[in-house]
């Protein structure tokens, strides 16, 4: 692993982390990590934090009506603890003459490639004028079919927004294992190559005590960036010098090696599933130009079929004959256009490569 000056570095801290086993906010620990980002930043790295906790914080300071909707309930501790939170942070980062800057978002806020592009380029101009960006989803304000799976989902998009080298999740264990942790003849998966089969297997669908996420998650979204060719390290926060054992090469965890650098347009195509507005049936003859290699785009003469009504410029699914989905791309033109032009020669490309994303990642 290289650390050239100016790598852009994504680290996810979750709330198992930032909380002792009572639930409530570990100050101590929080301090040495805000620690060692500040190593990383002297440094010449460039970093940018995810973190959850605001719940923690917020269940510290401040107690519910009993009858209070569970939705609400999360909804006003995040509201009151977001703030203590990031005062924490920022208190403590102070300390390291680090100016820090508050980001919260949503799921939507990623949906369209307009406001994805503002919000790339808030984040550079933060970063190129030396302020820590600190981002949370906004759970005041998100709806349950707009919520992020966890942090570690709205890491993986941050890191391929942002055209990070490196993605770090820190969570409370030293990575995937290929058992249970706690047993003594289960040993620490300690890289996966991008082309490894899944490790679901050996993952228990368990969840954090504190958080929505489990491993399950982090595993998913670990492949999926490291596809797009970032690397990615599942690691344990609560090792003490975690982030300083990462910058010498000898930090205990599950590396994910990275395949080939994606544009960044693929990186936003490859998160926008949600998003999707229709599907696309191609045919076989498609289906094995796609996954040829090659740079190849898809054509009219491929598809089969138009499901949905999506405009010029919106994400569609691209769907096998048999079923299984293919990939994602941005739709060159709208539904009805796509119709006219169904099984045609010689048509412009309904999705051009540079805004196709394969599942297979060979594109």
């Amino acid at each position: 692993m290289s650390h050239q000056k100016g790598k852009k570095i994504v680290i996810k801290i979750g709330s198992n982390v930032l909380t002792q086993s009572d639930g409530t906010p570990d100050r101590e620990r929080m301090a040495a990590l805000v620690d060692q980002i500040s190593f990383l930043r002297e440094k010449e790295l460039q970093v940018i934090l995810i973190t959850s906790g605001a719940v923690a914080y917020g269940r510290k300071s401040f107690s519910l009506i009993e009858k209070t909707d569970a939705v609400v309930q999360k909804q006003i501790l995040s509201a009151i603890g977001q703030v203590e939170l990031i005062q924490a942070y920022k208190q403590l980062f102070l300390e390291k003459t680090v100016p820090v800057a508050q980001i919260m978002v949503t799921k939507s806020d990623f949906r369209d490639r307009k406001h994805y592009l503002n919000m790339k380029g808030c984040l550079e101009g933060l970063l190129k004028n030396k302020v820590l960006p600190v981002i949370n989803e906004n759970d005041t304000v998100s709806v349950t079919e707009l919520m992020f799976t966890d942090n570690d989902e709205l890491a993986g998009l941050v890191a391929a927004m942002m055209d990070a080298h490196t993605l770090i999740i820190l969570s409370n264990v030293d990575g995937i294992f290929n058992g249970h942790p706690d047993h003594p003849e289960t040993e620490l998966i300690e890289r996966v190559a991008p082309n490894s089969p899944s490790l679901s297997h050996f993952i228990a669908a368990s969840k954090s005590s504190f958080g929505r996420g489990g491993m399950i998650t982090k595993m998913n979204m670990a492949k999926k960036s490291a596809n797009l060719g970032i690397e990615v390290l599942i690691a344990n926060g609560k090792r003490e010098n975690v982030l300083i054992d990462y910058y010498h090469n000898k930090l205990k965890c599950t590396y994910f090696e990275p395949g080939k650098a994606k544009l960044n347009p693929k990186k936003w195509i490859a998160h926008s599933d949600h998003y999707s507005k229709g599907e696309v049936v191609i045919n076989q003859g498609a289906e094995k130009a796609l996954n040829s290699g090659q740079t190849v785009s898809l054509l009219p003469v491929g598809i089969l079929a138009i499901h949905g009504d999506f405009i010029k410029g919106e994400v569609v699914r691209i769907i096998a004959e048999d079923g299984r989905k293919i990939g994602l791309g941005k739709a060159a033109y709208g539904a009805k256009v796509a119709q006219e032009k169904l099984g045609l020669n010689n048509q412009k490309p309904l999705v051009h490569y540079d805004y196709l994303y394969l599942f297979d990642h060979s594109a």
